[in-house]
């Protein structure tokens, strides 16, 4: 009987205590792909109808990292940052401009039509399913002429979205570690020690040193002149930069602060109450030139 006694009271102590104390909800997923059809719902409503597009590429990156080291830092960076402001992430996005390391192995690069169109398509289905400001948020230095052109491109006619764009991170801010190198654009000091810490398992700082990342300079054309071919007359290895100089302790001041900075942006979109209305009264004029005040 006494037996029987306990093991009542010990079923009632439990009832009450998950009923007072329950189990503490699973914490949202940020990623796209993760969520359920009613999670999703869930995760638009919570995010504000803030989602992010980070943008990478595939391409060689010197002779120590990975192809994918664009899209790998970005999307590290952003998932930190949502952990801060929450908005939910689309899926991995490489389709950008990278027509000028073609020679190179590994390099994914699309019709310029092709990254238009299929980028356009991406923000209209991100649009269509609760997304009305899209965040793209660039971790490629060969994306930041096209992704101002796409986002200027969106006021070629009525949508009911806005785009923002998010460019590369402005990095030289009080406290950080002090550079090692001068020449420094692509594979280099920087972006080495970004993937020191995004995804050290990728890095072969033994081979850092087995091209050369130095100004070739084959060109002698006035600053002002511009011509696609620029980057393979200076750097045909596509490496610039001394990757052996990329440390874990610029890694982690670069990566905070890129984070910190997508999460900024992430709480003033929410935030803007006005890029919608003002975007809809321009195209509201604009049916209507001669109408318009002089």
């Amino acid at each position: 009987m006494k037996s029987k006694l306990t093991a009542l009271a010990a079923f009632f102590l439990l009832f009450f205590s998950t009923q007072i104390c329950p189990a503490q909800a699973i914490p949202l997923s940020a990623n796209w792909e993760e969520l359920t059809g009613p999670d999703f719902i869930t995760a638009i409503h919570q995010s504000q109808g803030v989602c992010v597009l980070p943008f990478g590429i595939i391409e060689k990156h010197g002779p120590h990292l990975p192809l994918g080291t664009d899209l790998l830092d970005v999307r590290f960076a952003v998932m930190n940052a949502v952990k801060q402001e929450y908005a939910v992430v689309f899926p991995q996005y490489y389709f950008g401009q990278i027509f000028e390391a073609q020679q190179q192995p590994g390099t994914v690069a699309y019709s310029l039509a092709t990254q238009l169109t299929l980028l356009q398509e991406t923000v209209k289905e991100m649009a269509r399913n609760g997304c009305k400001k899209v965040v793209i948020v660039n971790g490629h230095g060969g994306n930041e002429s096209l992704l101002p052109l796409f986002a200027q491109a969106q006021l070629a006619s009525p949508r009911d979205y806005v785009v923002y764009v998010f460019g590369l991170p402005h990095l030289d801010i009080p406290g950080r570690p002090a550079l090692k190198t001068k020449i420094d654009m692509h594979a280099g000091e920087r972006e080495t020690s970004l993937m020191l810490i995004a995804r050290p398992d990728l890095v072969h700082m033994d081979r850092a040193t087995d091209e050369s990342g130095a100004d070739q300079n084959r060109l002698s054309l006035p600053g002002s002149v511009y011509t696609g071919i620029w980057w393979y007359a200076r750097f045909p290895n596509h490496y610039s930069g001394e990757g052996a100089a990329g440390n874990k302790e610029l890694g982690e001041f670069d990566q905070h602060a890129w984070s910190s900075q997508i999460a900024e942006a992430i709480k003033a979109i929410k935030a803007d109450q006005e890029s919608l209305k003002l975007q809809n009264k321009f195209f509201e004029d604009s049916q209507h030139p001669l109408d318009t005040k002089q």
